[in-house]
């Protein structure tokens, strides 16, 4: 007898429907097509020792089990339920009645329980696409699932549950999340807040401009000025989630398999910092079964790389063409995968090896030439592709031991707030910009002119710190986020000066 049972396989951040087809005729074999890993095909044993913990059998005839499409590679061991309740079917165990209204998907335990699967909300958009009924999945994955609307969602524990519904014996409990309520009430929950930060006034400022605008950040400062402690702080004064974007980061971060157990979704900007030793695959994303990097799991959100200069050349560069484009293409033989990339990267150094050049109290030790050399690990291309370059120094005592709070991370968050909000309007009919840091040369053309005044001040300062042409929009586009900022629609000098100011790396006093 031959059944259908329907499970997903993932590409990219999206599922394609896989159609699991089970055939049992006379003969004693078992058999498995369609392109299967070494992880599908050893659910044969798992199938085998969970059914017959839970009262049944696998039939002891010529079995084949076809995963179509054939040309599509199937990996991991989510398929076990949908194999097993195929098997069920085709040997008449369960009804095959309802069978093929559902995607199935669970990675099987040898007492019959369901373990987590990954994916599981790009899978649940797909299976609505489809036209299925529902989708019957571990209950660790119903939370995600569930906030797929017009599609019914079975969280089970048990294959014993599956065979039981599909046999008329029992209910199984629906899952139901109300998505808007998810999201809206968790959209403001931050574990740090600026108001914690004693002085830095500088800073503040300075990260205010880069959340306003979009831009990207290198903070260099000796051990102890509070340069990840500020930077941790960074998604409390980002615009918060839209709806769009909360679903975008929840599917990469479901794809990878970073979901906390029975989460739902993802309402705060995600915050990703990788230690100095990952490699440029974990970095960017890949591997032999392409999975998302650091650089998409902080999409919307985030990337902190903390001691730049600790990180090997080659990962960081492999950053410049996403920084870019923001997204990452990976290319392999059989196939070529998309992942979203919008992030916005806070980098932190120290000066140079000791810590302490340019340090106003504490002597730099390094020899001559070692801070350059120490410089010289952070190619030039990237660094022009950071906006705002901006110097962290030590806390005096003084501003420690004030007991006053600083401005709380909301207060800031609304000016941020109402300078995106120009932009937004600004770019309302240019696909694909949200913010200034993402201005193209036309656009900045168009809404980054400059008094002649202005022009004088920046002439100037590109002939005096040799800045490259690159390096002379990204001021443009500060310039216009702090204009922004001030609700201006004119960008005035005093704006040009201060978006100079924040080019610290480009000053002539750097490692000479």
């Amino acid at each position: 007898m031959l059944v259908k049972t329907f499970g997903s396989a993932i590409h990219g951040v999206n599922a394609i429907t896989i159609t699991v087809e089970v055939n049992i005729d006379q003969g004693i074999n078992f058999a498995m097509v369609g392109l299967p890993d070494s992880a599908v095909k050893e659910s044969h044993q798992r199938i085998e020792a969970a059914l017959k913990n839970v009262g049944y059998r696998i039939p002891g005839k010529k079995i084949v089990v076809n995963m179509a499409p054939a040309d599509i590679r199937k990996e991991g061991s989510a398929y076990d339920l949908t194999i097993a309740i195929g098997i069920l079917a085709a040997s008449e165990q369960i009804s095959n009645e309802i069978v093929d209204q559902y995607i199935i998907m669970g990675e099987l335990s040898l007492d019959g329980g369901l373990q987590p699967i990954k994916g599981a909300l790009p899978i649940a958009i797909e299976a609505q696409k489809q036209g299925f009924k529902g989708i019957i999945l571990p209950l660790q994955n119903a939370r995600e699932a569930a906030i797929v609307s017009k599609l019914d969602v079975y969280g089970v524990e048990n294959i014993k549950d599956v065979i039981e519904f599909f046999k008329g014996e029992k209910e199984l409990e629906k899952t139901v999340i109300n998505t808007r309520d998810e999201f809206y009430n968790s959209l403001s929950e931050y574990e740090f807040d600026f108001s914690e930060v004693k002085g830095q006034e500088n800073i503040k400022r300075a990260l205010e401009i880069a959340a306003a605008g979009g831009h990207n950040v290198i903070l260099i400062g000796p051990p102890g000025a509070g340069k990840t402690m500020l930077a941790k702080r960074m998604p409390s004064i980002l615009p918060p989630l839209n709806l769009h974007e909360a679903l975008e980061t929840t599917k990469i971060h479901s794809v990878a398999g970073k979901m906390s157990k029975n989460s739902a979704l993802i309402s705060v900007r995600p915050f990703r910092s990788p230690h100095h030793t990952i490699s440029d695959v974990a970095l960017v994303g890949g591997g032999g079964n392409p999975q998302p990097g650091e650089i998409s799991l902080s999409h919307n959100g985030v990337l902190f790389l903390d001691e730049l200069p600790e990180f090997k050349r080659a990962v960081l560069e492999v950053m410049r063409q996403p920084m870019e484009d923001r997204v990452v293409t990976i290319s392999r033989a059989r196939m070529t995968v998309e992942y979203p990339a919008s992030f916005m990267l806070i980098a932190a150094m120290n000066p140079c090896p000791c810590g302490y050049y340019n340090h106003p109290e504490t002597e730099c030790v390094c020899g001559p030439g070692i801070v350059q050399k120490y410089l010289n690990k952070i190619s030039g291309p990237l660094l022009d592709r950071i906006d705002i370059h901006v110097e962290v120094v030590p806390v005096p005592f003084k501003e420690l031991a004030n007991s006053n709070l600083a401005e709380k991370s909301e207060i800031i968050r609304q000016r941020v707030v109402n300078a995106r909000l120009i932009q937004e309007k600004r770019f309302a009919d240019k696909k694909g910009v949200f913010s200034n840091a993402q201005m193209s040369s036309k656009l900045l053309r168009e809404h980054c002119i400059i008094t002649e005044a202005g022009m004088t001040i920046l002439k100037n300062a590109m002939e005096k710190l040799g800045l490259s042409a690159r390096a002379y929009d990204r001021i443009l586009k500060v310039a216009r986020t702090i204009a922004d900022l001030e609700a201006s629609p004119e960008i005035k000098t005093e704006h040009l000066a201060e978006a100079i100011h924040y080019r610290s790396l480009d000053k002539d006093n750097w490692g000479k």
